[in-house]
């Protein structure tokens, strides 16, 4: 197979100089990396770490048995009952229906946030956890009590436990399945390496397993096949991708003497390599590592219930002994009692629970339908203070593939007769370039010409047979071995494209230049509307790349980039988003490649393209379906959006328990105002309503990129 035909392959021909990966850095083997097939349940993540060995699963498993349990609990609850005005059924043991099944709702369904809460204890960290299990335990107890006739005292919160457990559970089931996996990115990157190895011994080569292999093996490297290790080449030359390394989309050659990267693809050619570095020394380990890191440190940020629930916590509380204090000086013990334990229970509201999980449940639902996926609830929340967004620039703000944007011919003929010649020679190649100026040549209208006898000329270019001509088609590389000067009017323009970074390839018809054609990354159109708008929103925009510094300056300024990093080496992206967070920014990276990985874990928010690397995606918090840029704006908006309705439902919900414990402790009790057990439970079912549909209020919102101006 010769590179030009290789639809991954690539030709030789003058263009900006590619950021290689060093000899040093390396990749893990898969005795290293041994986490695929991990349920990424077990191991999903929660700001506190309060989900700490919790699966999605186990919340909805116990959710659907606590629900089915609640329905007879709540039926045969007398205060129930009453409330709705309906005769609970008597029967023999009917009365201890409630207290059995709510006693397994307690143990079973409560378990998860009586673990938590003791946790919360030991930390000295109070928050949703141990408010909601000091409301459950308290309504347990009380119960417990009123059950057995202890005391006198009129505590049936039977039915109250129950669907308070029920509905918390509902709430951290719609929070996990909202969260996204730390362990996702780790998978990835392990799935970037083959299973298995060819290593060279006398007389042949051996199958052997990648883990198996050591520094000094030679491995045989077939074409299509990855590298299973770091290594040196050192024998035969090929064009390897490293696309899934470095996020470009150009090949790169490579012979003997070079560097070498596990993961990467020899597209064309085999090769024989010498495993220099394997697992905890090579590169995709040490791109596990600053994924992991930068993934723990994003992930310790506390989410707004968890505030809310701390001061809840300390509020009912404090309102707790105030209110057994007051009463029992005022009053009796029963009284005083009654009025700590109501105080306690409906500290917890239900409203509480459900506030920041529906909100969030319904927001990923409208970013889905966008084209967002919303992977991490705290990368949603923590969108709208971003100051600054740094985009990588191929595949992201460009095409990531080669497209003609300029043609200059020699006197005689014209562009489009140029393009027509170029495009006949193409033809019969699979290769971007050869796509490129096909694509081109159709758009202009170029006619079609018939080649005959296509030649590929490894690393410098094509040639064919034309109406009796013989035509080529390749970079500075051909020319200088062919011996040819280019003409002054074209030399003039290939100088200056080359000066901006362009791949320029030459024709040459019967031996001499007749004209050249600029190849540049294609800029994306909706790239320079997603710039302007968050610029007009008073957001910085960045651009990062491996590219030459004149390739970068010349995309920043058509975009209109406020800041450029360039020939930034693929292991070191993730310092340039640490450079800018010590400047007292908040930063939103942008990227497509594994070598952005850590610089998406280590943003405030890390957004991948959809189109780009498993491990980009695993590794950010919010990833864009397509490849439009624009859908960051929409990130901003909905950001926004959502923590308004978080925080209006914090505020309810908050501003309930402000109100009624307050009531419920007795403070107007001297008017004759006091609130009961049962009124307290039904305000607390009524502000979980409220809350439920200030949350559907966030389905209107608009979010269409085509829309970004």
């Amino acid at each position: 197979m010769d590179n030009h035909n290789n639809p991954t392959g690539h030709r030789s021909i003058d263009t900006a100089p590619e950021q290689g990966l060093s000899g040093e850095n390396s990749i893990p083997n898969h005795a290293m990396m041994g986490h695929a097939g991990m349920d990424h349940d077990d191991h999903a993540g929660h700001s506190g770490g309060q989900h700490a060995g919790h699966s999605t699963a186990m919340f909805k498993n116990r959710f659907w048995l606590t629900l089915v349990l609640s329905i007879p609990v709540v039926f045969f609850s007398p205060m129930f009952g009453h409330l709705l005005g309906y005769s609970v059924p008597q029967f023999p043991g009917s009365a201890w229906i409630p207290p059995v099944l709510g006693t397994v709702i307690f143990f079973y369904g409560g378990q998860p946030f009586l673990k938590g809460g003791w946790q919360e204890i030991k930390s000295r960290q109070p928050a949703m956890m141990l408010l909601i299990s000091m409301a459950i335990s308290v309504a347990f107890i009380a119960s417990w009590v009123t059950s057995l006739g202890f005391g006198g005292f009129d505590l049936d919160f039977w039915w109250e436990l129950a669907l308070l457990v029920a509905i918390m559970l509902l709430g951290h089931w719609i929070e996990m399945r909202a969260l996204g996996s730390a362990r996702g990115a780790l998978d990835a990157l392990a799935a970037l390496l083959p299973d298995e190895a060819e290593r060279v011994i006398d007389g042949g080569t051996e199958t052997i397993s990648t883990a198996e292999l050591n520094p000094g093996d030679i491995v045989l490297v077939r074409p299509g096949a990855r590298l299973p290790a770091d290594g040196e080449v050192t024998d035969g030359s090929a064009e390897v991708d490293e696309s899934m390394i470095t996020g470009e989309s150009k090949t790169v050659s490579r012979t003997v003497g070079d560097s070498v990267v596990a993961g990467t693809v020899a597209t064309d050619n085999s090769l024989r390599v010498k495993v220099t570095a394997v697992g905890d020394d090579t590169a995709l380990a040490g791109i596990q590592r600053l994924v992991s890191e930068a993934q723990s440190s994003t992930s310790r940020a506390q989410a707004l219930a968890d505030r809310a629930a701390a001061f809840l916590f300390y509020f009912a509380a404090g309102a707790g002994v105030i209110t057994f204090i007051v009463w029992s000086l005022l009053g009796s013990i029963p009284d005083a009692v009654t009025r700590t334990v109501t105080v306690l229970v409906i500290a917890c509201p239900h409203a509480l629970g459900l506030a920041i999980p529906l909100v969030i449940a319904i927001s990923t639902e409208r970013a889905a339908r966008a084209g967002v996926l919303i992977k991490d609830r705290m990368a949603l929340e923590r969108m709208r203070t971003i100051d600054v967004v740094l985009f990588d620039k191929t595949g992201t703000l460009t095409k990531g593939e080669p497209a003609v944007t300029h043609i200059v011919a020699s006197d005689g003929i014209t562009k489009d007769g140029l393009l027509a010649l170029a495009a006949a020679v193409e033809s019969d190649s699979e290769h971007p370039v050869a796509r490129a100026i096909i694509t081109a040549a159709e758009k202009a209208g170029a006619p079609v010409l018939a080649a005959t006898g296509f030649q590929s000329m490894t690393g410098r270019g094509v040639e064919a047979s034309i109406d009796g001509s013989t035509v080529a088609v390749g970079g500075p590389a051909l020319l200088k071995e062919l011996g040819l000067a280019e003409p002054e009017r074209v030399g003039t323009a290939t100088t200056q494209w080359m000066d901006r970074g362009a791949s320029v390839l030459h024709v040459i018809k019967d031996g001499a230049v007749i004209g050249a054609v600029a190849l540049e990354d294609e800029i994306r159109e909706e790239s320079r509307q997603a710039v302007h708008a968050l610029q007009a929103r008073g957001i910085k925009v960045a651009m990062i790349t491996g590219d030459a510094h004149q390739v970068a300056a010349t995309v920043a300024a058509e975009l209109g980039i406020d800041e450029v990093f360039a020939e930034v080496l693929p292991q070191d992206k993730d310092q340039k988003v640490a450079e800018l967070q010590g400047r007292g920014l908040k930063v939103a990276m942008v990227g497509d490649g594994v070598n952005d990985a850590p610089a998406l874990a280590r943003a405030e928010v890390g957004i991948a393209i959809g189109a780009g690397t498993d491990v980009a995606m695993e590794s950010a918090g919010v990833v864009l379906a397509g490849n439009d840029p624009r859908a960051v704006l929409s990130t901003v908006e909905l950001s926004q959006a959502s923590y308004r309705k978080m925080w209006q439902n914090l505020i309810w919900a908050t501003g309930y328990n402000i109100i009624s414990v307050p009531l419920a402790a007795g403070v107007l009790a001297f008017a004759g105002v006091v609130l009961s057990p049962a009124a307290g439970a039904v305000l607390m079912s009524l502000s979980t309503i409220v809350v439920a549909l200030n949350a559907q209020l966030l389905r209107r919102l608009k979010l269409d990129p085509a829309d970004v101006s």
